[in-house]
């Protein structure tokens, strides 16, 4: 019977149809993702220097001077120091977020969730610069904020600072983290929660017996997505970190336009590439594994 299925000729009219469907998105993605990171790779392996320019030979050098000078070891992680707080920060304030709105009713659902998606309308320039405006050195309002309510006692430093970045990057990567969690909130059955109230459970023995270890996957999730945007992201350390707190992307970014050295910053770019790749698929292969009955 299996033959018989292998050799219809609808079913292989089908395959050939949905392989011309899937071409020209196929020959997209190549176009535009496959041929520049190959490209990208290559210019990595290449000679660079200040009177010669780039020189086509294949060479370790970018790669030796990234592994033995610890100023790129520094550098790298800051990225991922950031990145990680960042994730933290949204995890804390994320999950209660999608879990308020998972419980209300229409319409204020579908209003608060436009509250919750509309800074992804903003571009994240103009988010962060919303930040630096409100960081602004001692006069800054976030400071005169801290100060009227007695929380600090003297101006706190926030622009050009680690802290400054984390939280620029967690407000910008939130909606994320509380899209991923709310889905997760989808599959959770309210009935659960009642019985265990009628059965005597207080509210926090809930929230840790029931709805933690059945959101988690989606709280992981979230969490990979927040991580893999903050250590990648551009426009958030450049204009809060600034010129000598820098990251991989503005360092990348630096090495390509201001020194020109097109080599060194393939070489930073493609190794931040694979540090995330490899960070997030193990992340995805263990979380599928320890919580496999979740995905299917």
């Amino acid at each position: 019977m299996s033959a018989a299925i292998a050799t219809d000729p609808s079913a292989a009219g089908e395959t050939r149809a949905g392989l011309t469907l899937a071409l020209p998105a196929l020959m997209l993605f190549t176009g535009v993702v496959v041929i520049p990171l190959v490209m990208t790779v290559m210019l990595s392996f290449h000679d660079w220097g200040q009177y010669k320019g780039i020189e086509p030979v294949f060479i370790l050098k970018n790669w030796r001077e990234i592994a033995s000078d610890p100023y790129y070891a520094e550098m790298f992680w800051r990225t991922f120091r950031v990145a990680v707080f960042a994730t933290l920060i949204t995890a804390v304030f994320g999950v209660p977020e999608a879990y308020i709105l998972n419980r209300m009713s229409a319409p204020w659902k579908g209003l608060f969730l436009l509250l919750i998606l509309g800074p992804l309308l903003i571009s994240v320039v103009a988010r962060t610069l919303g930040w630096a405006l409100l960081f602004g050195g001692n006069n800054g309002l976030a400071n005169k904020l801290l100060m009227s309510l007695g929380l600090i006692a003297s101006p706190v430093r926030f622009m050009f600072t680690e802290t400054g970045m984390v939280i620029a990057l967690a407000h910008a990567m939130m909606p994320f983290m509380v899209l991923a969690v709310w889905t997760a909130l989808q599959r959770l059955d309210p009935q659960i929660e009642n019985a265990a109230v009628s059965l005597g459970a207080g509210a926090l023995t809930v929230v840790r017996r029931i709805i933690l270890p059945q959101i988690m996957p989606g709280v992981l999730s979230g969490a990979v997505i927040v991580f893999s945007l903050s250590a990648s992201a551009f426009a958030t350390p450049a204009i809060i970190g600034g010129r000598r707190l820098k990251v991989a992307a503005t360092l990348a970014y630096d090495e390509f336009l201001n020194t020109l050295n097109w080599p060194l910053g393939a070489a930073v770019a493609v190794l931040l590439l694979l540090a995330l790749v490899l960070i997030v698929v193990g992340s995805n292969t263990l979380i599928e594994r320890r919580y496999a009955e979740a995905f299917r």
